[in-house]
């Protein structure tokens, strides 16, 4: 038997999902594809889930052009510094919605450069 939640509690489960996906997929690439996906079709359901679901397809959008950027400045050598910068700032901002979801609450925005979601 299971208990009823509380009313006043987003189920956050689906961004949850989405933030661990966009977490393996550091390593594994496909699990951010999946995770972007997925984000697509669980929108429209709950505005808070979808403050969430529009933060992750964002990430998921600018992480591809600045992975390209990356990708192309690494010809003339400075791709892995951009590298490095997509690194750090995709995982703040992974971790950072991830704990705003796991709270329930909403995310309303970032700042420091779009890496800290609040």
């Amino acid at each position: 038997m299971t208990l009823p939640k509380s009313s006043g509690q987003p189920d956050m489960t689906q961004a949850k999902i989405i933030y661990g996906l966009f977490a393996i997929g550091y390593i594994l690439v496909v699990t951010a594809l999946a995770g972007v996906v997925y984000a697509y079709l669980s929108r429209g359901r709950d505005a808070v889930l979808d403050s969430h679901l529009t933060f992750q397809i964002r990430t998921f959008w600018i992480s591809l052009g600045i992975g390209m950027l990356a990708l192309i400045t690494s010809v003339i050598g400075i791709g892995f510094l951009i590298w490095a910068f997509l690194a750090v700032w995709g995982a703040i901002r992974v971790i950072s919605g991830f704990l705003l979801a796991n709270e329930g609450k909403p995310l309303s925005g970032t700042r420091h450069w779009g890496m800290m979601a609040y």
